[in-house]
């Protein structure tokens, strides 16, 4: 197969969201409390659906599962990765996500780790990252003693920074940032702070999973490190966030035509998140505009970007 596969987003409405999936890229949303647009998922909370080609009308973990030849013959039961875009009207709850092992054992599905490219922020605009304790213990008497500030750190953030979220991370996304989430496909979260907000459809506060968060978080914190690169292909400026052991992210500067080879034999995810520009493979032509999100079949092996845009694309690390 030698076209790209086009996929229709899954909304979720959420406490935090608002309308910035629809300013920004004119998606239909369910409501102004939207927060979450699943733009490439597999998983059973979100199945996005192809809406090109021979296998229009599938759901992605179909596609994955009947036709795992357009993905490499990659091992693994369920489609190991998860793009997103959140728009944070306010802040998301303080989070740890579990590792494989321990979401697999009590979660039944896959661990989470996750990254985020940031499309928009606010001036001011702030994410919780990290957190201050220097023991398992420690973190949970402070969890316990409500001592938030002087237990979670905050970092500011701007337009186009990418930030890497390893499991065990202690994170949140702040208000007034707008994110492309890419992450392993994964719903587990343990939310261990969600600054007392009540549940407007339950009038309750939201459940917490304190003991989770302090099973799974990894003590002490620690930055990680990340093996940025950047390189050109012709008038394309590529820029590696992150090569991992679950995925790589990836920039896509289009100013102009670049010529691309697959040289490792995977699939990869590309999200348009502003401009537009013409994806060639072989003599088809296929008009990207903002807002669109595809994958690239591993079986694609040569293509052409000519145009401008800015693109997020990640493809699928060593343990994915």
């Amino acid at each position: 197969m030698q076209e790209p596969i086009f996929l229709k987003p899954v909304f979720h409405e959420k406490i935090w969201g608002g309308t910035g999936l629809s300013d920004e890229f004119g998606y239909d949303i369910p409501s102004d409390h939207t927060g979450e647009c699943w733009a490439i998922s597999a998983h059973p909370h979100g199945l996005a659906e192809v809406i090109n080609g021979p296998y229009k009308g599938m759901k992605l973990n179909e596609l994955w599962d009947q036709h795992r030849e357009l993905f490499g013959n990659a091992e693994g039961k369920v489609f190991p990765l998860l793009t997103k875009i959140l728009d944070a009207n306010q802040d998301l709850s303080v989070q740890v996500h579990p590792d494989n092992e321990y979401a697999e054992e009590h979660e039944h599905e896959l661990g989470k780790t996750e990254s985020w490219y940031v499309i928009k922020a606010k001036p001011g605009a702030m994410l919780y990252y990290g957190h201050n304790a220097t023991t398992r213990e420690e973190f949970a008497d402070m969890i316990h003693h409500k001592q938030w500030q002087k237990l979670l750190r905050k970092m500011p953030v701007k337009e186009g920074d990418f930030v890497y979220v390893p499991h065990g991370m202690v994170h949140a996304v702040g208000a007034g940032i707008m994110v492309l989430e890419t992450q392993q496909s994964s719903d587990t979260t343990y939310r261990m702070y969600d600054f007392d907000r009540v549940d407007q459809k339950t009038g309750k506060l939201r459940e917490l999973h304190i003991q989770q968060s302090i099973d799974t978080v990894e003590v002490p914190f620690k930055m990680p490190t990340l093996n940025h690169k950047e390189w050109d292909v012709g008038d394309v400026h590529v820029t590696q966030f992150v090569m991992a052991e679950y995925f790589g992210v990836f920039k896509l500067d289009v100013n102009g035509l670049g010529n691309f080879e697959n040289t490792d034999g995977k699939y990869r995810l590309l999200s348009v998140i502003d401009g537009q520009c013409t994806l060639v493979i072989g003599q088809q032509k296929y008009e990207l505009q903002k807002g669109q999100h595809l994958i690239l079949p591993s079986t694609v092996t040569e293509w052409t970007l000519d145009g401008n845009a800015t693109i997020i694309a990640s493809k699928p690390g060593d343990e994915a």
